[in-house]
């Protein structure tokens, strides 16, 4: 379009610089370019050169070793035992908490559609985990876990599940799930928001022609409710895996990536390598390929999905 309004003044003696705003075309390519200026500095400029840092050794502790190293980085990457350990990890951690996170706001969103006393209260009162910033989250649940003054310590006393105060983030396991409560406890409202806004455009006519037919609760609940939602549930799944793959606060606060880096993300573990051991060519070259492992299965993931939505 932009060649042919060029070559259209051009013909009419018009140049580059002496246009027409009064034509609405004009007008809206000029009030674009601030805006697509901004976005090449702050996104493509920095997209682009971190790309390229990736292929180098750039060590700033180190740096008569720096050099051009094509794909070594990438290469080195792939047999790096700490990052395949936080791979593994960050992907623990996402799934999990998508699933719950899913199950958990489905269910909170269909229970909040019904109507009951104190309802938009209520409404009101579950998007505050979700509002919280992220670090105020975090700070709030390592006080939580905390094992010598931690609220969890004080309420499984008081219920006589424990006998002592236990050091929760000093197990493997423990450690990982109790993080994965506490991102659930604060994603959750998200995929609850968008649940309940996409119930409230399921027709009440589809529940009364399965009543009539005969449908039991649960029978409405799978093939219209659920069905209806799929498409929603599918959005909200991806964002929140998404989300997941780009946790730090939480990890960083709580458990610092342990214990014995059972707990390392993979965020942390690139802010560990590019901030601390100033190894920024590697640090880059590990934020691509992470980026390239989680973009292929969303590739296939959204095609699958928007495949299954056409075909319902």
């Amino acid at each position: 379009m932009i060649r042919q309004l060029l070559m259209r003044d051009r013909l009419a003696g018009r140049t580059l610089w002496n246009v027409n705003l009064n034509d609405p075309r004009w007008l809206g390519l000029v009030l674009v370019i601030p805006t697509l200026i901004a976005v090449f500095g702050v996104i493509l400029v920095p997209l682009v050169s971190s790309m390229v840092l990736s292929l180098y050794r750039r060590d700033l502790s180190r740096p008569q070793w720096d050099a051009f190293v094509g794909f070594g980085n990438y290469i080195k990457l792939m047999r790096d035992a700490r990052y395949l350990n936080s791979l593994k990890a960050t992907a623990i951690f996402s799934i999990t908490s998508v699933v719950f996170e899913l199950v958990l706001g489905v269910a909170i969103a269909l229970i909040l559609n019904q109507r009951f006393k104190g309802r938009g209260f209520v409404r009101g009162l579950m998007i505050l985990p979700w509002a919280l910033p992220s670090i105020v989250n975090a700070a709030m649940w390592e006080w939580i876990y905390n094992a010598n003054y931690g609220a969890l310590n004080a309420l499984l006393m008081q219920l006589g599940i424990i006998d002592e105060y236990q050091v929760w983030l000093a197990n493997p396991r423990a450690a990982m799930a109790l993080i994965i409560l506490a991102n659930v406890w604060k994603e959750t409202p998200f995929t609850t928001l968008l649940v309940l806004a996409a119930l409230q455009g399921i027709p009440g006519d589809l529940y009364e022609a399965a009543r009539v037919d005969g449908a039991s609760v649960w029978q409405q609940l799978i093939y219209i409710t659920l069905r209806l939602l799929l498409p929603v549930i599918m959005i909200a799944g991806l964002l929140q895996l998404i989300w997941g793959f780009q946790t730090f606060e939480l990890v960083y606060i709580i458990t610092g990536g342990g214990p014995f880096s059972t707990t390392e993300l993979v965020p942390l573990r690139i802010y560990t390598q590019t901030f601390r051991s100033l190894r920024f060519g590697y640090g880059a070259a590990m934020a691509y390929l992470t980026s390239l492992l989680v973009i292929i299965p969303v590739v296939f993931y959204i095609r699958v999905a928007y495949r299954s939505v056409v075909e319902y």
